[in-house]
């Protein structure tokens, strides 16, 4: 016999997921109740949106010219990509056959805000423990990943002069490291 008990404070809320506890023989599992899931359309087809349990977050200066800020993304997610492994995909593959290379997996949000904004950011990421990528403004003026190291290596943490980072890790933790900034328009 299954019972629900301790579920949210407002369970008809629609898009949200609560949990309850399903009691069966070999013991408790948290199982969702809410089975209702919006489903957006993707190229005429009906897809099932999926929830990560992670965000990707790039954090641009705004005073930034436009050239400057897609270079910045550019470089700080080849940072996430290059170490968190199981933000990839798989490879993508056309109607012919042609294969082409992976991806992320989930979605990249793209922020701006002022120095305030990007330096408070890199401490609350270093301060929960993540490790953000960094692009500081003395690297337009490097031409290869050796200088580039060395230029942010010259300078104390507090004293960088960020043009952008990129972080992930869970959702509400990355939300509260990008508290201030905007959607990037």
């Amino acid at each position: 016999m299954n019972r629900a008990w301790k579920t949210s404070a407002s369970p008809g809320t629609s898009g949200r997921q609560a949990r309850t506890r399903s009691l069966a023989l070999c013991g408790g599992t948290l199982t969702p109740y809410k089975t209702r899931r919006r489903r957006p359309r993707h190229a005429g087809r009906v897809t099932d949106e999926i929830r990560f349990a992670t965000k990707i977050a790039v954090l641009l200066a705004d005073d930034l010219p436009v050239w400057q800020r897609l270079n910045v993304t550019a470089f700080l997610v080849s940072g996430l990509a290059g170490t968190i492994p199981e933000l990839i995909g798989e490879p993508y593959e056309d109607a012919d056959g042609t294969v082409y290379l992976p991806m992320f997996r989930q979605p990249v949000l793209v922020f701006a805000g002022d120095a305030a904004v990007v330096k408070a950011a890199h401490e609350r990421a270093l301060d929960r423990g993540l490790r953000p990528s960094v692009f500081t403004r003395d690297l337009f003026g490097t031409g290869n990943d050796r200088d580039n190291r060395e230029a942010v290596r010259a300078v104390k943490r507090a004293d960088l002069d960020l043009a952008g980072i990129a972080v992930h890790g869970p959702r509400n933790a990355v939300d509260k490291i990008v508290k201030g900034a905007r959607l990037h328009p």
